[in-house]
């Protein structure tokens, strides 16, 4: 497969990213949780920008044992990326939804080798 050059190791580090474009579309690298991931720019839901989005932890409700709602709080393992257009999330470690697991992010190998990091197409 072929594979684009991104940008050299020290130049992406946690929570940058970066975008490529490859035959007409961009895509977006960046590193999550120590982790390179890249992804197609285009939100599943209605093509929106969605590597330029927010990254937010996910929310989580509080539930107590008697099953009573105690409020909401972040979940400190989990990344999303928020589509700016309509508030869509992904997973930012695998680009599943946050909402509906029939739809992702469509994603890409990304290497990294001799302190340079690269996409393959």
């Amino acid at each position: 497969m072929p594979e684009i050059f991104v940008a050299r190791s020290e130049q992406l580090g946690e929570g940058a990213r970066q975008f490529i474009e490859h035959a007409g579309q961009q895509i977006g690298v960046m590193r999550v949780q120590g982790r390179l991931v890249a992804y197609l720019n285009v939100c599943p839901h209605q093509g929106g920008p969605v590597c330029e989005g927010m990254m937010i932890h996910r929310v989580e409700e509080v539930i107590d044992e008697d099953r009573c709602y105690q409020g909401m709080r972040f979940d400190p393992q989990t990344l999303h990326i928020v589509c700016p257009w309509h508030g869509w999330e992904f997973d930012a470690a695998t680009g599943a939804s946050a909402g509906d697991g029939q739809w992702s992010l469509r994603r890409f190998e990304v290497l990294e080798r001799a302190g340079e990091i690269y996409v393959q197409v």
